[in-house]
């Protein structure tokens, strides 16, 4: 089974300082740097999705702006693709699919940013076309939410969706666990 690495969005927006700064991003994004080294030690394919914002509105990763580069932390290397979405899901839009069956993958490992809103699409569309799908939980970020005037903090909201994608979209893993089955 050939594997590789998606890393999903993470931007510099999402980061202190960043204009759609997410809860614990610094963690993840330090985390999703560990999974980056582990695989490109193995020498086992990278993929970077970055979001460029084109809807009339949009406040974060605008074009041509600092927020929207990848994170210094999980920065791609020469080689390594980038490929630019415009919607939540990574697949929508982009040569993803094509590239990841031309490749030969059938497995990815997924980390990134916003839990809540792209990496739950991805994950989702990515075991919708037949991928086995290992989620890095600690690799993933993302904010609080309102619902119906109900505040809904940050680790309640990663909990929750972490955990609907558990099981059927993917196996839900600490990025200590994956690195670990990589080395042996």
């Amino acid at each position: 089974m050939n594997q590789a690495l998606l890393l999903v969005d993470i931007q510099n927006d999402y980061f202190p300082g960043g204009a759609m700064e997410l809860a614990g991003s610094r963690e993840a994004g330090l985390k999703a740097g560990k999974l980056l080294q582990v695989f490109r030690q193995k020498f086992l394919p990278v993929i970077h999705i970055q979001h460029i914002a084109t809807r009339e509105g949009a406040t974060f990763f605008l074009p041509d702006t600092l927020g929207v580069a990848i994170h210094a932390n999980v920065a791609p290397q020469a080689g390594e693709p980038v490929m630019v979405k415009h919607f939540p899901n990574s697949f929508r839009g982009t040569a993803l699919l094509e590239y990841l069956q031309r490749q030969q993958i059938s497995q990815l490992v997924i980390a990134g940013m916003m839990t809540h809103m792209c990496i739950d699409t991805t994950t989702r569309a990515a075991a919708d076309l037949g991928f086995h799908c290992q989620l890095a939980h600690d690799a993933c970020a993302t904010r609080d939410l309102t619902f119906g005037g109900v505040a809904v903090p940050a680790p309640q909201v990663q909990a929750a969706y972490l955990a609907a994608l558990d099981g059927p979209f993917a196996q839900v893993l600490s990025v200590d666990t994956v690195c670990a089955a990589l080395v042996s």
